[in-house]
């Protein structure tokens, strides 16, 4: 597993560090201090899992900062790092390309419980700020349906298996698909119909009329 994080709080980082490499033994997880050295990491290595990403660094914005990543590395999951707990930071971060929001004042299971849930394809808040997704609670059928139809055809079809019940693992088989890929389609599933988690993204589909089961 590689793995990088993007702040410019040296102490926070070697925190961060130590619990990363807890998570995974061998584990390699490298470290920016600003934005340049951080883009640089990611241009560098193709091959990264995940980066965590400090949402007020001071040389440019880490709201700035996440669709310049996810532009640039569609591939590259980003986690927010941050000590704000606004909702509506939330809300902002997810709308622009992060799928991971962690506060920093986050104990270490929850750090590590992000981590697992990015990794697996879905989306992390934090569990005060569970109730950011109003589409799939509580949005009309008209918005969902408008939801669905920002899906690809393939998108669908993750989504159908997804409602069936289906792993990541099982997904990729039925449809011929690697699991990065899967994982790449659920997380934008997620951000398409506005939810954080498999049960709201079933729920959405069935509201949209994305599947009748």
């Amino acid at each position: 597993m590689k793995l990088l994080i993007v702040d410019d709080h040296a102490i926070l980082r070697e925190g961060l560090v130590a619990l990363l490499r807890q998570f995974e033994q061998g584990a390699e997880v490298m470290q920016a201090s600003n934005t340049a050295e951080g883009l640089r990491l990611a241009e560098a290595h193709p091959d990264l899992d995940v980066v965590f990403l400090d949402l007020n660094i001071p040389d440019q914005g880490g709201m700035d900062l996440i669709p310049i990543f996810a532009k640039r590395f569609p591939q590259l999951p980003v986690i927010v790092l941050s000590s704000s707990e606004d909702p509506n930071d939330v809300r902002l971060a997810l709308k622009a390309g992060a799928v991971g929001y962690v506060p920093k004042s986050a104990s270490p299971k929850n750090i590590l419980s992000a981590l697992r849930l990015v990794l697996a394809g879905e989306i992390y808040v934090p569990p005060l700020m569970a109730d950011i997704a109003p589409v799939a609670n509580g949005g009309s059928g008209r918005a969902m349906s408008e939801a669905g139809e920002r899906l690809t055809e393939r998108q669908t079809e993750v989504l159908q298996q997804l409602c069936r019940g289906l792993s990541n693992k099982e997904i990729s088989r039925t449809l011929e698909l690697s699991e990065k890929t899967t994982k790449s389609h659920i997380t934008a599933i997620f951000k398409a119909l506005g939810v954080v988690n498999r049960t709201q993204a079933a729920a959405a589909a069935r509201r949209a009329g994305i599947v009748t089961d």
